[in-house]
């Protein structure tokens, strides 16, 4: 699944940084491992352009509906780009692999003895109610989230003892002991909430009423359910600040929803929005050469290239339920699973399997360990499986002929040797209850993938079914771990660190709305996460997730799916981009703009021709 429901909270400000700050007295900017790209005094990021005019509308869509503006409590389902209206203590480079630089913090001071974090505030910074940004602000955002936010926030920010403003405009984040390289990162990518606003407002109820945020953007309507319109504020108080120079171009940026993937499918080419990154195969393979609007040469059909980790697609497996405690039935499930037959019948051979919660970068552990992985992994020999010593991890592999016989026998004989039985062609547990699983998901596209599944697991006379539920029940469902099996995709960062506890840790496993789906409780995984947060060195880092890469994978928490590695886009050709393209992001919303020339033609029925 491409899309993720949990946390759209982190609006890819907060919780997708992860590194080390700057050892200077006084900073510009804060990197994992001390270096930057941009030197101080810099002008603007080099992926974009900075007299890209402004104007023009940028129409997108979302799937089902939402309910709520606020997208950092548990409850609700947040409206698609409302990280828009919302601002960060820093910002984040995509041309690099973990580096910020000042946007509301014009610089930044990290003790030498790492127990504390200085951000020293721009007094132009303002919310877009007029206000000032004030060091009480920040504040009161962390003490916030702390108590009343996502119950993600109180764990990320758990090594932080108090929140002081000595100054109007300074603001000190103290910590209970010497700080990882990674939580002053994590504080950096704050996102800061008006204190005056909330005096008379109830943070932690969901709502359709925006509040004033610091970002470029204000909502302008919204539908409930249906439909918001985000408009570009004039005079932004950060546009000229080398960090937001030649970004966030358009006018608008309005979301249309739409009830399930393949009705927006077909909006799209009516004209009902104007952009759509592909994520279903069958689609791209047959449905775009022959449309009208593609052969008239009015929609852009192109592939980009994606450096960023492809992370993790899979059905996680909750082992919160004793049917997936032990690894040999979820080994059992992983090989009924014909990847490669679904990915020549029903993908048209687009994708790659996934072997790596790192697919499609180098933290990927796909070689043998090397000496210094063999070192971190002494220690846990007793503890994670054999097989992490002396084997690249991959996926079971069939012929692609859909006749998927050896691996199931061969799962059988796993659910046997668990002590599970085949009674009239159906697997029984030795207290005479039937193996049953539930696939849970929110839309419908995803049956045609999953349904060939359910008829393999059927076999070997596994009970299994697919449910679905709308999206606010799924989301729900998902928060409570109320779910046997679902599809969920895991984000990873180049420089990963404290988001790891969230995704694996022991920690956050019973936390209700925590992205644990598999619900791991496993020491030794917890251990490797350490491990890779305390890392002084890229070098040092790589060798720790390649080891937490292995352990994950050989236990078989989930069933790994596939990626590309590559985004398959499609516009209608009335916007300019610039000529590089961010390393590790796509930069759609935030440095294409408008061309009036292209929006014209289009509107006519014409073709645009580059001047």
């Amino acid at each position: 699944m491409t899309r993720q429901l949990l946390l759209a909270l982190a609006i890819t400000v907060s919780f997708a940084l992860a590194a080390k700050a700057d050892n200077s007295p006084k900073s510009h900017g804060i990197s994992a491992f001390g270096d930057l790209k941009y030197p101080s005094g810099f002008k603007h990021f080099n992926y974009v352009n900075p007299d890209a005019p402004k104007g023009g509308e940028m129409r997108l869509s979302g799937i089902d509906s939402f309910d709520s503006l606020n997208p950092f409590i548990l409850r609700g389902v947040p409206a698609a780009g409302v990280g828009l209206i919302h601002a960060t203590l820093m910002e984040r480079a995509t041309d690099e692999p973990d580096a910020l630089y000042g946007l509301i913090a014009e610089s930044v001071f990290l003790a030498r003895d790492k127990m504390s974090i200085t951000f020293n505030l721009r007094p132009t910074a303002k919310f877009n109610d007029g206000s000032q940004i004030t060091a009480e602000d920040v504040v009161f955002t962390f003490q916030t989230l702390i108590k009343k936010g996502h119950p993600q926030f109180r764990f990320i920010f758990a090594g932080v003892a108090n929140v002081q403003a000595p100054a109007k405009h300074r603001v000190t984040f103290n910590f209970k002991a010497r700080a990882n390289r990674d939580l002053p990162l994590q504080i950096a990518g704050l996102p800061v909430l008006s204190r005056r606003y909330y005096q008379n407002v109830q943070f932690e109820k969901t709502t359709m009423t925006a509040p004033p945020g610091a970002g470029p953007y204000r909502v302008l309507k919204v539908e409930p359910g249906r439909s918001i319109v985000y408009q570009r504020i004039k005079d932004y108080w950060a546009d000229r600040l080398p960090v937001m120079r030649g970004r966030y171009n358009f006018n608008l940026v309005r979301y249309d929803y739409f009830r399930d993937r393949d009705i927006a499918f077909q909006a799209f080419f009516a004209k009902s929005y104007d952009f759509r990154e592909e994520f279903t195969s069958r689609n791209w393979a047959t449905q775009y050469n022959n449309k009208l609007p593609i052969k008239d040469g009015l929609i852009v059909r192109e592939t980009l290239p994606d450096a960023t980790p492809s992370g993790v697609q899979a059905f996680f497996l909750n082992m919160r339920r004793d049917k997936f405690k032990d690894r040999r039935v979820r080994a059992a499930l992983d090989l009924a699973f014909d990847f490669e037959w679904t990915n020549k019948t029903l993908f048209y051979g687009l994708y790659k399997r996934t072997n790596s919660m790192f697919a499609n970068s180098p933290l990927a552990a796909n070689k043998l360990p090397t000496a210094d992985e063999i070192k971190l992994l002494e220690p846990l020999r007793d503890r994670v499986p054999d097989e992490v010593f002396s084997m690249v991890y991959q996926s079971p592999k069939t012929d692609g002929t859909g006749r998927n016989r050896s691996n199931l026998r061969k799962a059988a004989q796993l659910l046997r040797q668990a002590g599970w039985k085949i009674i009239d062609n159906q697997i029984i547990s030795k207290y005479g209850k039937p193996l049953t699983i539930e696939f849970l998901l929110f839309e419908g596209s995803f049956q045609r993938i999953i349904n060939p599944y359910v008829l393999n697991l059927k076999r070997i006379g596994i009970d299994a079914k697919i449910r679905i539920v709308d999206v606010a029940n799924f989301q729900h469902r998902m928060q409570q771990y109320d779910f046997d099996v679902v599809v969920q995709r895991y984000v990873q960062n180049n420089t990963p660190g404290i988001e790891q506890k969230t995704y694996f840790s022991s920690k956050v496993a019973d936390i209700p709305g925590s992205r644990n789906l598999a619900g791991i409780k496993n020491p030794a995984v917890d251990y490797l996460i350490d491990k890779v947060i305390d890392s002084n060195s890229r070098e040092e880092l790589i060798t720790a997730v390649h080891a937490l890469d292995r352990v994950l994978m050989w236990n078989k928490y989930m069933v790994p799916q596939w990626y590309k590695g590559v985004h398959n886009l499609a516009y209608w050709d009335k916007f300019e981009r610039p000529k590089v393209k961010p390393k590790f992001d796509l930069g759609m919303l935030d440095t294409w703009w408008y061309s009036p020339r292209k929006g014209a033609m289009i509107k006519a029925g014409k073709a645009p021709h580059k001047p």
